[in-house]
């Protein structure tokens, strides 16, 4: 396993950080796997050398933290980068939602009680919240460092100017300033290559890019439960344009001899910018599979079949609810 940096902070963490999105409650998605199914590829992750895991409060509600952290209670915690995102709502009370001051505290000690821990390595907003002024959730995010519940901060999910601003009123406030952006970055989606990811190279902020295979679309197997009943994976690569993508991905793997997620996973490591890729694993097999794409390169040429199919489209965030369909080249 490889490690760099996390942005210009002297944080070390591995190429492929462990999300946790599938681990936790089937009940609250078909495809997510109960404690009993997850323990093994967690627990096989870090074995392995992946030092870096992800949560959100969000993940079955809950259970994704108490389950994973149950699995990893036989490792030393100094050893693991914890990660843990607030934002969506927990529950129906009105306030227990958003970047509030109130949420913020509350979330991130829910958090800490879930995972068993008295701090996190990072706390990342899940999204932007445009109820909340700004001042008001960064300085909650730097009293959250001071009290030593969090050592770094990071977002995802937002557009490029949102999360400048929000990283400018920290620094001209001498609080402090996001070391992350965990946006969605593959092979069918690079909106954000244009703004967000030159901001981050420009202000040294890590890059950790999450659905590095489409929500399943790059995968080569169309017919996973995962790809059958994730309502967002058509909602948001249904287009013809994502589908040829697809099929050039496809097309490279089998004449490199690589699955197509690994070929797909390895188009993200190689972007300028990109620190450490997400991935979601159900088997040790797809683990040892992830890891693999570590060692693939791919060629000018490979990348062209692959980057010729793409064209424009809206941005993916909470703030677009209504995708155009893009047209073919």
């Amino acid at each position: 396993m490889d490690y760099v940096n996390l942005g210009r902070s002297g944080l070390k963490v591995s190429r492929l950080c462990l999300g946790t999105m599938t681990f936790g409650s089937s009940k609250w998605r078909p495809w997510v796997l109960d404690e009993k199914q997850s323990s093994g590829v967690i627990q096989a992750s870090v074995d392995r050398g992946i030092n870096f895991i992800d949560f959100a409060d969000f993940y079955s509600i809950g259970a994704s933290e108490e389950v994973v952290a149950k699995c990893l209670s036989g490792y030393q915690r100094q050893q693991l980068i914890y990660t843990t995102k607030c934002f969506y709502a927990m529950s129906q009370d009105v306030n227990d939602k958003g970047l509030s001051r109130k949420h913020i505290f509350d979330s991130i000690d829910n958090s800490l009680r879930r995972l068993k821990t008295d701090y996190v390595d990072l706390f990342m907003i899940h999204a932007f919240d445009p109820s909340t002024p700004i001042e008001e959730t960064m300085r909650a995010l730097y009293d959250i460092v001071l009290a030593g519940k969090a050592r770094y901060i990071g977002a995802s999910t937002m557009f490029a100017w949102q999360f400048a601003k929000m990283n400018e009123v920290a620094r001209v406030n001498g609080w402090t300033t996001f070391s992350v952006m965990q946006c969605q970055l593959n092979a069918a989606y690079r909106e954000e290559e244009r703004e967000m990811i030159p901001y981050c190279m420009h202000e040294g902020i890590a890059v950790t890019p999450f659905s590095p295979l489409a929500r399943g679309l790059l995968s080569g197997n169309a017919d996973s439960l995962r790809n059958s009943s994730d309502q967002f994976t058509n909602f948001q690569y249904g287009d013809e344009v994502s589908r040829q993508i697809a099929a050039a991905v496809n097309r490279v793997a089998l004449a490199k001899g690589v699955t197509s997620s690994q070929l797909a996973l390895a188009w993200v490591l190689a972007r300028k910018g990109v620190t450490s890729t997400l991935i979601g694993v159900e088997t040790v097999e797809q683990l040892d599979a992830n890891i693999a794409a570590l060692d693939i390169e791919i060629s000018e040429q490979e990348l062209f079949e692959i980057d010729r199919h793409y064209t424009p489209c809206d941005v993916i965030n909470d703030y677009v609810e209504t995708r155009i369909s893009r047209d073919p080249r």
